[in-house]
């Protein structure tokens, strides 16, 4: 029985798929040849994307196809392919008309079919990899590489020349075109949003880009909404409501929307060849206003919205069920052919239907009257530079950290704002780095005491301004800090902006940094891909301030309360990852210094911005911070023989508690002996086979001896010590404090109570681990006891901490 067409409502007709191209934009821009040309192009795509997602062997069918030349198992995405294929040839044409800068990124990046074959099409395949040749052998690797053990993945990864955007996680392929586009006048970057893509939180919020580009000293993203109507099994929203409805959502998010609808390739090539010029030139005008005339505003830039079907090209229905324009595209439309014959008499049919006989001369090169449609050298989409931003990356000029530096007389007395200095520090680096190099937050530097950047560059604000913004609002049309109460959008930005070859700094809340958690996973993948590839050359790391830190969430409570983002970090390849929590200023400026200088990292900086005690002199924390972990001198005993205990800490509040327990215990007990240890680059507790940053065996035993017992006082969830350290001699003994999910509007002393890292609850457990203390200790752990009751008690009473606790300072 075959498929059947219910009846369509006339208002259901503008939302349709099929037939002739309607479109915003009338034009027949393409002449007969070069109609013909274009067409033969995508369908030379569209081959080349069939192929590699089913073919072993005999890639140009010189011979009918057998089952032996299909793949024992078949993968990819044919869905979005050919639009996406589409979108690539009619942006080729305008890039050789107007010598554009462009790049390509594609949201739906499980349809690569349609952007690896382009690439192999312009050389640029070859170029990188030789072994896939522009020739019968080289084709045959091609296809057979793809989804194939030992060869490339089913998204635009890593291995894609001229990919920045992988897209396997759908969402942000807006945040990072904007990002790309920032400081790149000249550039275009062309975003293919999938329709499934549109429904994500990150992707719905990022339609708001457009509000942060400048015209006068930024590139511009153009929009291409590929509706196909489809996701893997179901319609997606925003191709089945009224095309009136669609078109004044994009205009309220202050796009200008151009459609272009239909299936008919040849009126389909006329209308889009018409439409992506026409935005090109709204792009070349808008930016010609700001440039030449210095009228800075915000453009209501154009997007197209593209209406296709799904899985175009493909035969309509198969074996009585709708294959092209319907769901059952989406992956591989015919997965049977292997066993089935009808299967594979439909492929191959379909397969011919695209003419590769002229397409491809005799020996399986890509014919020159064909060719000659692409760019040539780095005009091409798939050799530009700006996606391969190591290339064009320039160091960064940065002022000596030292000169920012917290100055004391007596460690452990002074109190400072961790963070402020940073901000000093990098107002500086912004200064002499204006033109590659932002500051990303959602709206939280100034809370993160960063506002010393606004001196030098204001936060970028291109709406509409109230008198009252003059009064302290910080607002410029030329700003340089980036801020959107969206985690998801100034994480995509920044990362658009490191992967085209400039620096960057993000800031954020401890517990909502987790908003972000995929994104760092993915960017954390993409970099572990890159590290083995030759060609791809390194990045400027991800830096990430992770501040407002459990600690110090008295105020805001329990919702506030999560160290967890570190579990995560630890997850990912030690290649990329590096976690430092540095306890004051000094050691905050020399770590921040390390890593704006580093690349292809992602540094997790964990530090509170609140007063917190200062105990390294600069030449101190630079040593220190160089080591990454170290005994401190002045707060140990044991010097010329073993300790009885060994008090560890990692982040700022942890240690001020594990060295006031320190003194509680020394002026209980005066001969006990205690090592003080010190860590501020976490991965240091990993075995040196497990992360390049580890220490071997014999330096971690140095430090934390073979048989005594240790107490950790850690910043995060405990258990992650004890994953980072299980394999050590000494593990048995460590006892790791942390948090532990016991918070709420709490004093500062009252939460690290709760959770068991306050200094009483660190000496009384030193008591009960310490042999010779647990049989004298009785006492001491009773005033130790009582000393928390009345701390409690009095947070209780008075809404505060009690003074002389709260006004801890050290001693010795």
């Amino acid at each position: 029985m075959s498929a059947i067409t219910p009846e369509i409502a006339p208002e259901t007709q503008s939302i349709l798929a099929y037939g002739a191209a309607r479109s915003t934009v009338t034009g027949t821009p393409l002449d007969p040849q070069a109609l013909r040309k274009t067409d033969a192009y995508w369908r030379a795509c569209n081959y080349l994307s069939l192929g590699m997602i089913y073919l072993l062997d005999n890639p140009l069918l010189h011979e009918p196809l057998r089952p032996e030349h299909i793949k024992d198992r078949l993968l990819g995405h044919w869905g979005s392919s050919p639009g996406l294929s589409f979108i690539y040839v009619h942006l080729n044409r305008l890039i050789k008309k107007y010598d554009l800068d462009a790049i390509f990124m594609a949201g739906p990046g499980h349809g690569a079919p349609g952007v690896l074959a382009p690439g192999y099409l312009e050389g640029t395949y070859s170029e990188v990899y030789p072994d896939k040749s522009e020739d019968y052998e080289g084709l045959k690797e091609f296809f057979k590489q793809f989804s194939f053990p030992g060869g490339i993945g089913s998204h635009c990864t890593p291995e894609t020349p001229g990919s920045i955007h992988e897209g396997g996680e759908l969402g942000y392929v807006l945040s990072h075109a904007c990002g790309a586009a920032f400081d790149n006048p000249e550039l275009i970057v062309a975003a293919v949003v999938g329709d499934g893509e549109s429904e994500t939180g990150p992707l719905a919020t990022s339609w708001h880009v457009n509000k942060f580009l400048n015209p006068k000293r930024d590139g511009a993203v153009l929009p291409i909404f590929h509706l196909n109507g489809y996701k893997i099994n179901n319609p997606t929203l925003l191709a089945r409501i009224p095309h009136a409805e669609l078109e004044s959502l994009m205009r309220g998010y202050g796009w200008t929307p151009y459609f272009v609808e239909g299936s008919d390739h040849a009126s389909m090539h006329q209308a889009m060849a018409a439409t992506v010029e026409h935005c090109v030139l709204e792009i070349k005008h808008h930016q010609q206003q700001a440039r030449e005339k210095g009228n800075v505003y915000r453009p209501h830039w154009p997007m197209i919205v593209l209406r296709t079907p799904k899985g175009w090209t493909a035969p309509r229905e198969v074996e009585n069920h709708y294959l092209e324009g319907f769901w059952r595209a989406h992956q591989v439309p015919l997965p049977n052919v292997k066993k089935d014959p009808e299967q594979l008499r439909i492929l191959e049919s379909w397969m011919r239907s695209q003419r590769p006989e002229e397409l491809f001369d005799g020996h399986g090169k890509f014919a020159a009257e064909f060719r000659e449609l692409a760019p040539t050298g780095t005009r091409r989409m798939s050799a530009n530079l700006h996606a391969n931003g190591g290339r064009i990356k320039k160091n960064l000029r940065l002022p000596d950290f030292r000169e920012y530096a917290a100055k004391f007389d007596k460690p452990g007395t002074t109190s400072a704002e961790n963070t402020r200095p940073l901000g000093a520090m990098l107002r500086d680096v912004m200064k002499a780095n204006m033109d590659n190099f932002r500051v990303f937050g959602p709206d939280e530097n100034s809370s993160n005491k960063l506002d010393a950047i606004y001196q030098v560059a204001k936060k970028f604000w291109i709406e509409e301004f109230f008198p009252e913004d003059l009064d302290g609002g910080e607002l410029s049309t030329d700003g340089r800090v980036m801020e959107m109460l969206s985690e998801h959008t100034m994480e995509g930005m920044l990362e658009g902006y490191l992967l085209t070859g400039r620096h960057g700094f993000f800031s954020t809340y401890e517990s909502f940094v987790h908003v972000i958690d995929s994104m760092f996973n993915q960017h954390a993948k993409w970099l572990e891909i890159c590290n083995h590839l030759s060609w791809r050359e390194s990045i400027a790391s991800l830096n990430l301030l992770i501040t407002s830190t459990v600690w110090r969430q008295d105020h805001n409570g329990f919702t506030h309360q999560d160290p967890g983002f570190l579990d995560v970090v630890v997850n990912k390849s030690a290649n990329v990852t590096r976690i430092y929590l540095p306890p004051d200023v000094n050691s905050l400026l020399s770590v921040a210094d390390h890593c704006l200088r580093s690349q292809n990292y992602i540094n997790v900086i964990v530090c509170d911005k609140q007063q917190h005690l200062q105990y390294l002199s600069m030449d101190e924390a630079i040593i220190h911070c160089t080591k990454g972990i170290g005994i401190w001198e002045r707060a140990s005993n044991d010097q010329g023989g073993e300790p009885d205990l060994v008090m560890c800490s990692a982040g700022d509040i942890p240690t001020q508690e594990a060295l006031a327990a320190t003194v509680l215990l020394r002026e209980e007990f005066p001969d006990i002996k205690i090592r003080f240890i010190n860590v501020i680059d976490l991965f240091k507790l990993q075995p040196s086979t497990e992360h390049p940053h580890g220490l071997n065996d014999r330096d971690f035993d140095s430090l934390f001896t073979l048989d005594k017992p240790i107490i950790f006082n850690f910043h995060g969830y405990p258990w992650l010590i004890h994953r980072l350290a299980y394999r050590r001699h000494n593990h048995d003994n460590m006892h790791v404090r942390g948090y532990k999910e016991k918070g709420n509007i709490n004093t500062p002393l009252e939460l690290a109570i709760n959770n068991n890292i306050d200094r009483f609850s660190l000496a009384m457990d030193a008591i009960d681990r310490v042999p010779r203390l647990q049989k004298i200790g009785g006492h001491a752990k009773e005033r130790f006891l009582n000393m928390q009751i009345e701390c409690r008690n009095y947070a209780h009473e008075h809404g505060i901490d009690e003074p002389k606790a709260a006004g801890w300072v050290w001693p010795y």
